[in-house]
């Protein structure tokens, strides 16, 4: 099948790159707009000022859904990622741009929403054209969602990868099965702590790369629960708590006065008797996810707790 706007479509990459638009895109964006994308090299060829450009807003993992709104003859799909909502946009999912040829068509007739059993757990792995056989596919992340092709053999998996026709290959110590209930916060802190260090990108949503409202969505995500994408949003899809009541897991929000919540952290440790708190979030200043006690800059803007 061809993509055809109005119909859905898949990401057949790693991780896709969701534009402004096609104009927006940089020189040094080329590694991320290929069907051969190669996200590592991309945000290695980052300086610290294009790692906050706004010409990025998210990011889709292999296997994700959009709704195809325009094709351009120039090879770039206007799309809606209906994954991640983002109701101030559009009440179906995040919009923007991608390279059409990091799309493949399905048939709506054929999908079900159980089409994922399995899911990605290792932070980064790649799928192989064969057990322990060269890597085809790298870069794959925590969170992925993929269909199972057959048992396990000898440790490795096989999955459906969309388009293209024959199984690729995983260590099944790679996958776990999609969870059926929602996790304990401390299961979405835990894969969170897994991206320490990791680069911000402003719009990233990957363990390549990753902004603070990114960081919480692919936590949570990895248990199956699709937040929201931007903060604002994500604080109202979770619950407010009275400052003191937080815990491990749960979710700081800031915003300077008068102004929309533009930043969110992930809550490490009971408050202290002294009122000092700790969170782990991707952090603008420092162009990567770090652990600490809120600043005193922090604090001032802090406007609540929430609990998903």
């Amino acid at each position: 099948m061809e993509l055809q706007p109005g119909r859905e479509a898949v990401v057949r990459v790693a991780v896709a790159t969701l534009w402004t638009s096609p104009e927006a895109v940089r020189p040094v964006d080329r590694p991320a707009l290929t069907a051969g994308v190669d996200i590592p090299a991309w945000v290695s060829g980052l300086n610290t000022d294009q790692q906050v450009g706004d010409c990025v807003l998210s990011q889709l993992l292999l296997g994700e859904r959009v709704l195809v709104s325009e094709l351009r003859p120039d090879g770039w799909a206007r799309v809606v990622a209906v994954e991640q909502p983002a109701a101030k946009l559009d009440p179906r999912g995040y919009p923007g741009w991608l390279p059409a040829d990091q799309l493949t068509a399905v048939d709506p007739a054929t999908r079900t929403d159980t089409d994922h059993p399995l899911v990605v757990d290792a932070t980064v792995t790649g799928l192989h054209a064969e057990p322990s056989g060269p890597v085809v596919l790298p870069g794959v992340v925590v969170g992925t969602r993929l269909t199972p092709a057959g048992p396990a053999r000898d440790g490795w998996r096989p999955v459906h990868v969309p388009g293209r026709a024959a199984p690729l290959w995983l260590l099944d110590s790679h996958l776990v099965p999609a969870p059926a209930a929602s996790p304990a916060a401390e299961q979405a802190l835990a894969v969170a702590q897994r991206l320490l260090d990791v680069v911000y990108i402003w719009g990233g949503l990957s363990a390549h790369g990753i902004d603070c409202s990114g960081l919480v969505h692919l936590a949570w995500r990895r248990f199956g629960v699709l937040l929201p994408r931007d903060a604002d949003d994500q604080a109202m899809a979770t619950t407010p708590l009275a400052l003191g009541a937080e815990r491990p897991g749960d979710l700081y929000f800031f915003a300077r006065p008068g102004r929309k919540i533009h930043h969110i952290g992930i809550v490490t440790a009971l408050p202290g008797d002294d009122g000092q708190r700790r969170m782990l979030h991707a952090c603008y200043r420092r162009r990567r996810v770090i652990e600490e006690p809120l600043p005193a800059d922090r604090t001032a803007t802090l406007v609540g707790a929430h609990r998903v």
